[in-house]
């Protein structure tokens, strides 16, 4: 997709800030199997401007708080769950992978979905259950919308990875929009999503196809290595490390067709070790498609699985659409157009689909100046501007050079866009 260039520059100087408009959702219960989703015509009304009220809910705004009305407006729109919408497609492909590959003792399948959980979360779901530090950099203000500072919309679906523990789960999905403060061009939108992949074993279950299963176990006082955490045996780390890679890899050939080459790279997550970045080759160029790992045992522990271990992965669903379905640009999936929905009404949620381009709004180009404050702006505080008034129409916005004039000590940063 062509890109419409234009200059921009910016410069600090006013310290006056937009004030928060909020509308969005309350949470409920995660422990049905089939969540209801979040309507698409939800209300909420603000009686003060100290407060937010989300269907029913009060939320004291603060210092922290920084969800604007486009952001809010995206809430509720389920696009993972609207039927023969792209991401739809691709949650149902994985799903019935998963369904059909994966049986339980029961007959049934073994892994469950939770596809319509709330977005909204507290900080300590969001952060703290996942053993993510106080000062880790995924944590500030400029990256994540902030209700207040105890509430949020969640940044990831690991966000729900101790609850769904915590309630008994040992295998489980849990899809849904995710919502971060990004720059923007074709590849970024500040909502976007993922589907989260936890799988826990007994120390029966892992080596059940091993000889004298008696003398293995999960479990050891040692160090923790590059290799495996302190806690973990060796044996327990090499099978569950097996069981995730082997299962991803049968989910990709599943999604993208036989012959898929795929490579591991080592990488680092709070919430676990060892960690992985899953990369496949398609049409010749390697692609980064999810990130996994062993679980953190502390985590795990702290949801109440003292005896089990496991693994988690966290993919985005539109990673795998524009890979699959050629689709160039991430602000597509929101095209309300039906010359873009059209094309992905399909009578088999697996048939394969080549994105036809739509026709492009004309250029239009601006130049743009105005001082903001140095002590408190961020990159991404003039991204959420752009967006707010440009919305869809600004494809991409790049921060070109920056300058300090010698006598005043102003500072001015130059977008292009």
């Amino acid at each position: 997709m062509a890109m419409l260039w234009k200059f921009m520059r910016v410069a600090r100087y006013s310290k006056t800030a937009l004030p928060p408009k909020v509308r969005g959702i309350l949470v409920h219960s995660r422990h049905s199997s089939s969540s209801k989703s979040v309507p698409s015509d939800f209300a909420a009304s603000t009686p003060c401007s100290n407060t937010v009220e989300l269907l029913g809910k009060s939320y004291p705004q603060d210092d922290y708080s920084n969800v604007t009305e486009k952001i809010l407006s995206k809430v509720g729109k389920n696009l993972h769950n609207k039927k023969h919408h792209p991401l739809w497609l691709i949650k149902e492909q994985v799903k019935d992978h998963f369904y059909k590959q994966y049986i339980g003792r029961r007959g049934t399948p073994l892994f469950s979905v939770y596809d319509g959980l709330s977005p909204v979360v507290t900080v300590q779901q969001n952060f703290d259950s996942l053993l993510i530090p106080q000062n880790h950099a995924s944590r500030k203000k400029e990256d994540n919308y902030y209700l207040n500072r105890d509430h949020m919309l969640r940044a990831h679906t690991s966000a729900h990875q101790w609850d769904l523990i915590h309630s008994g789960l040992d295998a489980f999905l849990a899809v849904g929009d995710v919502y971060r403060r990004d720059t923007i061009d074709n590849t970024h939108y500040p909502v976007f999503h993922q589907m989260e992949g936890v799988r826990l074993f007994s120390c029966h279950e892992l080596f059940s196809n091993i000889k004298d299963v008696e003398s293995f176990q999960l479990f050891e006082q040692g160090h923790r290595t590059a290799h495996k955490q302190e806690c973990h045996t060796m044996e327990a780390v090499r099978l569950v490390e097996f069981n995730l890679k082997q299962v991803l890899t049968k989910l990709m050939t599943h999604i993208f067709g036989d012959g898929l080459q795929v490579r591991w790279v080592d990488c680092s997550f709070p919430f676990t070790h060892p960690s992985f970045e899953m990369e496949i080759n398609f049409q010749g160029e390697w692609l980064e498609v999810l990130g996994c790992g062993v679980m953190e045992q502390q985590l795990v522990n702290s949801a109440g699985a003292q005896d089990k271990i496991g693994w988690a992965f966290g993919l985005g669903l539109e990673r795998l659409a524009m890979i699959l379905y050629d689709i160039p640009d991430i602000r597509l999936f929101w095209s309300e157009d039906e010359r873009f929905l059209k094309q992905f009404i399909v009578p088999h949620i697996c048939q394969k689909i080549k994105f036809q381009p739509l026709s492009r709004y004309p250029p239009l180009i601006n130049d743009i100046s105005f001082w903001l404050p140095s002590e408190t702006y961020s990159k991404n505080d003039f991204y959420e501007l752009a967006r707010t008034i440009g919305g869809d129409l600004i494809e991409k916005v790049v921060l070109l050079d920056e300058f300090t004039h010698p006598n005043t000590s102003l500072y001015s940063l130059h977008f292009i866009t």
